[in-house]
């Protein structure tokens, strides 16, 4: 299984790389869409994602919309959550790694999907996408479908541009947390040298 990590930042900020959003001659298409170029390729399967053993035990039901690139080869990369609701706490965290969990569970599964031009298709252009993954805890029963909806998106272009306002938006803050934690960070270290000092035997 080719099982590649998401950057709980990525996650959490739910920010797409610059390359992942605009990169030469690539098509943005919204989920079911792909289908007029691209088709599973031989022998292929969607794999399904699984609900993370880690957080079995809270029964949430929890659904994501899992954005991804098909290369011109067919394979999947460039994981990025753009959507994400919980039955607990709807778009909030309701622990620290909750969502890193099911972005992850989401991205091993659709890290497995492989795709192939369909027949006809004479230039293959990268596409930018996405996938709707549901997540059903066992806590409360909820129909497939209706979970699903919690993170549909209709317009996929659209929901990337106001990802991307965000960030923007956030980048003050961002950078105002990023100076708190290294002012932090030295402070901590001069206390650990203040206490190092202190405790040596004269």
């Amino acid at each position: 299984m080719n099982r590649q990590r998401i950057p709980t930042a990525l996650v959490l900020a739910m920010v797409l790389s610059s390359a992942a959003i605009a990169q030469e001659k690539q098509r943005v298409a919204n989920e079911g869409t792909i289908g007029d170029k691209w088709m599973l390729a031989d022998g292929a399967t969607l794999a399904t994602a699984a609900y993370p053993a880690s957080l079995a035990a809270r029964g949430d039901n929890a659904c994501i919309a899992l954005g991804y690139l098909i290369g011109k080869d067919g394979s999947t990369s460039d994981f990025a959550v753009l959507k994400q609701w919980n039955s607990e706490s709807g778009e909030q965290e309701p622990v620290d790694g909750y969502w890193q969990a099911f972005a992850q569970a989401g991205a091993d599964a659709v890290s497995q999907w492989r795709f192939k031009a369909r027949p006809g298709v004479d230039v293959v252009i990268p596409t930018y996408t996405v996938a709707t993954l549901g997540f059903q805890g066992g806590k409360q029963a909820i129909d497939g479908a209706a979970l699903r909806e919690h993170c549909q998106i209709k317009d996929l272009a659209d929901q990337l541009a106001r990802v991307k306002s965000k960030r923007f938006e956030r980048g003050d803050t961002l950078k105002q947390d990023m100076e708190k934690n290294r002012m932090r960070q030295r402070e901590q270290q001069v206390e650990e040298i203040m206490r190092r000092a202190n405790s040596k035997p004269r």
